[in-house]
């Protein structure tokens, strides 16, 4: 007993000592608690007061992210018994996925089928804010561990924000769907991970037994079990074969929900497949298994999968989920770099997408609500009935697709300019197709994209009808986000140096 006082005294210092850099976390853990309190407390009449806590809350949290970045520089930093791993492109990931999220539980409200929904949205914002939690943690995490328990807080509290409406039967069953798709893919992860476990003695990836011990383990082997584990993190990127469940889940869910899942899970997945990797680049010895090679392959095949199955989609939220699936592919790209450069070429476009994601999604609830459908046909005309939503529309577009002068734009060319340095340095074929099905998946983005534009604009409509009233905070903020990508076009540089 005397033998053990020392230790669990110098464990509870060394706690004691990591919480510093923990504030933003310990935040959002507040943060829930309270909501949660707030919603018990003042019961059906809490909604407005709990949407108030919480975006005031994370504002916080934005702000103790931001004094992190101040204080752990270029230092990387381990935490909990090297549980999780505080470092410059975790807090920048994570700043992103803050300033998203602040956006999307102001957007909840703004959705008339969700915010009239008998259950009201109080649950809403403390799920949010627990997968918020949850997407912290993957961006940090670096032993098996705290990755499995990450993913499956935000995988648990996801399944919830999808069948939220449970009134709605094509919510329930895009719930029901992910669930079944999300539990497969956490068990075949968990094995993996037990492999992995077995082959090394270790959890933690950073522990030098890790590497060394699955050096020693047969390379068919070691095979078997990373691939295991991708599947588990494929699962939040969706890249393909792993993508399956992302259209019909994005259609059922609430449209501020896919908002929600298309952006900020990828961020923090993308985050956490860094932390994956890096053991791994970092040791000279490593031979058994090529990421490079696997990563570009899945690239490829992610980018055509998804675009080309986009040009199919009549349905916009269907049309933009296998976008997202097509933009996955194309970040890939950047991780494939394994360079400080693509890293930064990562973090700018996935900031950039997510503010045009978010943007697209916003006004999809816009014309729902005057059209009654998520058809792309019954836009016919209506650019000339609601000029300055459609204008945004086209811009936003202009700027998922990658098109001059938008902030998109500057994301595709860092990414392309990332992956041609290194191919010039080792010439691998690998990079050059990637390169190419990039500029041309590219292209053919532009064939879908295209088809809310046309009917907006070129379409005509005999419908005379009166144009509707409409949410003026999703007008004001899609205007918001239009310039702010416009301006990110011009002006890149303005995001490149904070990155």
């Amino acid at each position: 007993m005397h033998d053990l006082l020392p230790y669990i005294q110098g464990q509870l210092t060394q706690i004691l000592g990591d919480m510093h850099y923990f504030g933003p976390e310990i935040c959002l853990s507040l943060l829930f608690i309270v909501v949660l309190i707030t919603d018990l407390l003042f019961g059906r009449n809490s909604e407005k007061l709990c949407r108030i806590v919480a975006c005031g809350g994370v504002i916080l949290v934005i702000s103790k992210d931001i004094l992190q970045l101040h204080l752990i520089g270029d230092h990387n930093i381990f935490l909990f018994s090297d549980m999780l791993l505080q470092n410059h492109i975790s807090l920048i990931f994570r700043l992103i996925i803050d300033s998203s999220a602040f956006l999307l539980l102001l957007y909840f409200a703004w959705d008339e089928p969700l915010a009239s929904h008998t259950k009201k949205l109080s649950d809403l914002y403390s799920i949010s804010i627990a997968a918020i939690l949850g997407l912290h943690l993957m961006t940090m995490a670096v032993n098996l561990l705290s990755v499995y328990l990450a993913i499956e807080m935000v995988s648990i509290a996801s399944y919830l924000l999808v069948a939220y409406r449970s009134e709605n039967a094509f919510s329930t069953e895009a719930g029901l769907k992910y669930v079944l798709f999300g539990a497969a893919a956490s068990a075949i992860m968990l094995y993996g991970i037990s492999l992995l476990y077995g082959f090394t003695g270790t959890l933690s990836l950073f522990d030098p037994n890790f590497v060394a011990g699955l050096i020693q383990v047969n390379a068919a082997g070691t095979t078997f079990a990373l691939i295991l584990v991708l599947v588990g993190i494929g699962f939040k990127l969706s890249f393909v074969p792993l993508h399956f469940w992302v259209p019909d889940v994005y259609e059922g869910a609430p449209t501020p929900i896919t908002a929600f899942l298309s952006t900020v899970p990828k961020i923090a997945a993308f985050g956490l497949v860094l932390n994956f990797l890096t053991p791994f680049l970092i040791s000279p010895q490593w031979k058994a298994f090529d990421f490079g090679l696997y990563l570009s392959v899945i690239g490829i095949i992610t980018m055509i999968a998804g675009n080309f199955a986009a040009v199919m989609q009549n349905n916009v939220k269907r049309m933009l989920a296998y976008s997202s699936i097509g933009h996955t592919g194309f970040a890939l790209m950047a991780i494939v770099t394994f360079t400080s450069q693509g890293i930064t070429a990562l973090a700018y476009y996935l900031a950039v997408y997510v503010i045009a994601n978010i943007g697209a999604l916003m006004l999809v609830t816009y014309f729902t609500k005057i059209t009654g459908s998520e058809d792309v046909n019954t836009y016919k005309g209506l650019g000339l009935k609601y000029p300055a939503a459609s204008i945004c529309f086209i811009i936003i577009l202009i700027s998922l697709t990658g098109l001059p002068v938008t902030a998109g734009f500057t994301g595709k060319l860092l990414v392309f300019s990332a992956v041609y340095s290194v191919y010039q340095a080792n010439h691998n074929i690998w990079l050059l197709l990637l390169t190419i099905t990039g500029a041309l998946t590219t292209v053919v983005s532009l064939f879908y994209y295209i088809k809310i534009p046309l009917n907006l604009f070129l379409k005509r409509t005999e419908n005379t009808a009166e144009p509707i009233a409409q949410s003026a905070y999703i007008l004001v903020f899609a205007v918001i986000i239009s310039i702010i990508l416009v301006l990110l076009g011009i002006f890149p540089n303005w995001l490149i140096k904070f990155l």
